[in-house]
């Protein structure tokens, strides 16, 4: 069997079979200290297709960050067929002070593909379109809740697409969401310049939620499986997965302190009490309650709220 061709990222060379750890240049800081993304690429000894998994986009999302370092760590370039360029951190800028955003207070997943003349988060954003997504066929990017928020471990992806619907099933995610790209979005660019591509959410932001990791690295693993990247080594993917077209936010009708009765992938019936909301001194002031029925897939972790607050995130379940 002929040896596959070298690959080359941000100037190192990568023979068939090897592994390497490159640093992609962003900027410099303001006291001339250099900031790059670094980006492990396992260059797999047989041919196949190539992958990106990506992490802290946003920086305060750091369950993605485990899930790659641990898919990393059962990777083989020497027995793998195909390439994965793997990025675990992102948003550096963000990841390093706890920030969702960059300095420049934008939203990083909301400046692509990008610009290398525009503002600092288009910059990072046309760096990796430039550097990974368009060396890649399928991408998956790895995200938490945000804002005193968690997420049942969930994929979001374009569901009319039948790669991309094949791929979120050998995930097996605990509820599958059809979601169009959005437009600024890393999936959207992506999406627009062919690429497959799934969002995995799970979990809160700011620290590692376990049950939500290991639900990631499964998921991931099982994604290359069927790539033929490399063997799963984990359980099947369940069958059957949940899908859902139709999510909708239950909000507060009150301020005031909030106690919900329901957890994440609880199936909810319409009208039905999930919590309820309280003044400071106990006294009941409103019920939460279903509008419809389906899985709960999102909550609030915060207990105090505004009216208008999001609490309880539904989605209807195909049946």
């Amino acid at each position: 069997m002929p040896r596959r061709e070298s690959i080359s990222i941000g100037g190192t060379e990568i023979r068939a079979g090897n592994r390497a750890q490159i640093d992609l240049p962003v900027s410099k800081l303001i006291t001339g200290a250099e900031m790059a993304i670094p980006v492990v690429a396992l260059h797999g000894r047989y041919d196949g297709p190539t992958v990106w998994l990506s992490a802290a986009i946003h920086g305060d999302e750091l369950n993605g960050v485990e899930i790659v370092n641990r898919v990393l760590a059962g990777l083989d370039p020497k027995t793998m067929h195909g390439t994965v360029y793997a990025v675990p951190v992102v948003n550096l800028y963000g990841f390093i002070t706890g920030d969702r955003y960059l300095p420049d207070r934008r939203d990083l997943n909301r400046s692509f593909p990008g610009s290398a003349r525009g503002s600092l988060a288009s910059r990072v954003a046309h760096l990796f379109m430039t550097e990974i997504v368009h060396r890649c066929d399928v991408g998956i990017d790895l995200h938490t809740a945000s804002d005193h928020r968690t997420n049942l471990p969930q994929v979001r992806a374009d569901l009319d697409d039948p790669e991309t619907l094949r791929l979120t099933r050998a995930f097996g995610p605990a509820v599958m969401i059809h979601s169009k790209p959005r437009k600024g979005t890393l999936r959207g660019a992506a999406a627009r310049a062919g690429k497959t591509v799934l969002l995995y959410e799970a979990g809160e932001p700011w620290r590692f939620n376990h049950d939500a990791i290991d639900a990631g690295v499964i998921g991931v693993r099982r994604v290359l499986g069927r790539l033929k990247v490399a063997k799963s080594g984990g359980p099947r993917a369940p069958k059957g997965v949940p899908e859902s077209r139709s999510t909708r936010w239950m909000r507060a009708t009150r301020s005031g302190i909030v106690h919900l009765e329901v957890a994440n992938g609880d199936v909810v019936e319409a009208k039905q009490p999930l919590g309820t909301i309280d003044d400071a001194f106990g006294k009941r002031l409103s019920t939460v309650r279903a509008s419809r029925s389906g899985m709960v897939i999102g909550q609030t972790l915060h207990p105090l709220v505004n009216r208008g607050d999001a609490l309880v995130h539904i989605a209807t379940i195909n049946s």
